[in-house]
């Protein structure tokens, strides 16, 4: 099908359904024995199938609401509205918290908790943070006047380099925009400095789900588990590093094929280990997709972990 879209022949209904109800979770391409990429080959397919019109509702809706006001919802609430204390932001920093969507409008007080851990380090904010561009580059679709605005205001502040709270974002970012700067995600940066941040044991067993975009895009594993290890128990999924499954959340199939990607979310919940006290992630997607699944609330941020065992 892909091959046909790319010698120029007419596109079918089942094309729809056929390149968008992959999440591009990349375990095809970290199982492939000669190395082939599929997920690149469909997002380069979205990309003609866009260019010559053809969407789903949901993509429409999804790119009208990012260009309109910035982020995936279409809120036209403040971004930074988590923030209690605005004074002292530096205009110039070498580390920047790049906060994403889903921490700004769905999960604040993880943006926050996030926040409060990177200030002790110097970390600042960009003025007008925008989408990272990522659910748009998914599902086939332009990017450039999100990245351009934040490449802006990235450069504006001589940042050194932009901490990533979420995976989509990392990915984007690593990517799709200049390598004026570093990108580190948010369990890097905790195990770097995991010595300085003054943690008391907790009396948790706890396992850990391995986001796509930070594990088989990124090969960030050990990091998050550094951090959990310095803090309390940690108890591995059935499947987990490279063979991790998919929260069914990503490439767009949450919005577009919901069912799906709850199904593929209840599947990976039957791997976490029943005993543990949380399953903890660092995606806010992974988040919202397998605590709407089943996790009810068990499914807990890297940071969240963290913020408990910090000394009081």
């Amino acid at each position: 099908m892909i091959k046909r879209l790319a010698e120029g022949d007419d596109f079918c209904s089942d094309d729809l359904d056929s390149l968008y109800t992959c999440t591009t979770c990349g375990i095809c391409t970290e199982n492939c024995p000669v190395g082939v990429d599929p997920p690149k080959y469909i997002e380069n397919a979205r990309r003609v199938l866009v260019s010559s019109g053809a969407m789903t509702d949901k993509q429409s809706d999804l790119s009208e609401n990012v260009n309109f006001s910035g982020n995936v919802f279409g809120e036209s609430s403040p971004r930074m509205a988590w923030l209690s204390d605005h004074s002292g932001l530096p205009d110039k920093a070498d580390f920047v918290y790049f906060a994403g969507c889903l921490a700004s409008y769905r999960y604040p007080k993880i943006a926050a908790k996030t926040f409060n851990l990177l200030r002790c380090f110097g970390a600042s904010l960009l003025p007008d943070e925008k989408c990272c561009g990522s659910p748009l580059l998914r599902t086939g679709f332009d990017a450039n006047i999100l990245i351009k605005s934040n490449l802006k205001q990235m450069a504006d502040m001589k940042a050194k380099t932009v901490i990533t709270g979420c995976a989509g974002c990392h990915t984007t970012l690593e990517n799709s925009y200049s390598k004026e700067f570093e990108v580190v995600s948010v369990p890097e940066f905790l195990a770097e400095h995991i010595n300085e941040l003054d943690l008391k044991q907790l009396d948790l067993t706890v396992t850990y789900h391995d986001p796509c975009h930070l594990g088989r895009r990124h090969k960030i594993y050990n990091e998050p588990r550094k951090v959990i290890e310095a803090i309390c128990k940690l108890k591995e999924m059935k499947s987990n590093y490279n063979q991790s499954r998919c929260c069914g959340g990503g490439g767009g199939v949450r919005s577009g094929y919901s069912e799906i990607s709850l199904m593929m979310a209840r599947k990976r919940l039957l791997d976490a280990p029943l005993d543990v006290d949380y399953i903890v992630t660092s995606c806010p997607l992974c988040i919202r997709n397998l605590n709407d699944a089943g996790g009810d609330g068990k499914v807990i941020d890297l940071v969240e972990l963290v913020s408990m065992a910090i000394q009081d």
